[in-house]
């Protein structure tokens, strides 16, 4: 059997993304495909059906062990945030000589999706951290909490290689200097998310100061808050197209602002985020199985809850990736059979038996 003709034998217009008893080869050839020629946008199914995407997701889940990769992630957060917070506050303090204590009322705002308890420690452990830290440690400390920060980055680039079926062709240095520069944009996006949050309540307070009409005041309020929620979504949004564009090690990488795994992360990391407060305060007994740890246990929960969320955002590109590709891949196949048994092709003719001598 020829080459095109295989590849027509496995991949069908029912199934149009391959199942493991279809082979390797099949399965490499999607996956080069996804990695040199990515969709310009993801929502764009172009007649696959929904529940095709979800299934191959829920079997790759398991299959690239998201669920002990988030594990991964969850730890590599935690061991990063407090240098992430420290380098934040120093970048911000170029701009603003108060930057700690700025930092510290936008930190408050992570209280919205963080449990109270972890969120308590979260701000004890920076304020003590800031408050012991002079400028000259700082100065010296700067480049190595970077470095520090950017080991979450660097294991997120490990994840999603391996949910794109790719493989690390950066040199480490590279792939570190990239984790590091992806990190702090990703450190400056979070502040800004969390400015937009400070900044739409300090101008609704002066609108409650400056406008004598109750009601209003009350819309004026209302409209300055809806629009810095609207903004840090925005950012958010843009928070996870940073992750997805740069951390995996593609051939050719294609910018998306939006995708349907950004919003399901995005979503799903929310309702986690709600469902892990709800217990905490429902179920506060966290603290007689772990003592004195049971604030960070709860952190480190809430990291795992992070880094699975964005896993599985990632999970549902790339299968929606490798469903198009092996799509274009059946087309190209029906296209090149087509061709071959027209009349007065090369192949049919070569092909039609020859008259006798």
């Amino acid at each position: 059997m020829s080459k095109s003709g295989a590849i027509g034998a496995v991949i069908s217009s029912g199934e149009p993304i391959l199942d493991p008893a279809h082979g390797t080869r099949v399965e490499r050839r999607i996956w080069d495909l996804v990695s040199r020629s990515p969709l310009h946008s993801l929502w764009d199914l172009r007649g696959i059906p929904i529940k095709v995407v979800a299934k191959h997701t829920w079997t790759a889940f398991f299959d690239d062990n998201l669920v002990g990769r988030a594990a991964e992630l969850g730890f590599y957060f935690i061991f990063a945030l407090f240098p992430s917070l420290v380098t934040a506050t120093a970048l911000l303090g170029l701009a603003a000589r108060s930057a700690s204590h700025i930092y510290y009322s936008l930190l408050g705002y992570l209280s919205i999706v963080l449990p109270h308890d972890a969120m308590g420690m979260v701000l004890e452990t920076f304020n003590q951290t800031t408050t012991a830290t002079t400028s000259g440690k700082l100065t010296f400390g700067l480049v190595a909490a970077i470095w520090s920060a950017s080991v979450g980055f660097s294991a997120i680039q490990d994840s999603l290689n391996v949910v794109y079926r790719v493989k690390e062709t950066r040199s480490y240095f590279a792939a570190r200097l990239s984790a590091i520069g992806v990190t702090i944009l990703l450190m400056g996006l979070v502040t800004l998310i969390l400015a937009s949050l400070l900044g739409a309540d300090f101008f609704a307070r002066l609108a409650h100061l400056h406008i004598n009409v109750r009601f209003a005041a009350a819309l004026a309020a209302v409209t300055v808050r809806g629009i810095g929620w609207l903004l840090a979504a925005v950012l958010l949004s843009l928070f996870f197209a940073v992750i997805y564009y740069f951390a995996p090690d593609v051939k050719r990488s294609q910018w998306h602002w939006f995708t349907p795994g950004a919003a399901i992360g995005i979503v799903g990391w929310l309702l986690a985020s709600m469902g892990l407060r709800l217990y905490v305060h429902l179920f506060n007994n966290y603290s007689v199985t772990y003592g004195s740890l049971g604030a960070v246990i709860i952190l480190l929960t809430w990291f795992y809850l992070t880094g699975l969320m964005l896993l599985l955002g990632a999970e549902i590109n790339s299968e929606i990736e490798a469903a198009a590709a092996a799509k274009r891949l059946l087309v190209a196949e029906q296209s090149g059979l087509t061709i071959a048994a027209a009349p007065g092709s090369p192949v049919s003719m070569s092909s039609a038996p020859k008259p006798a001598a």
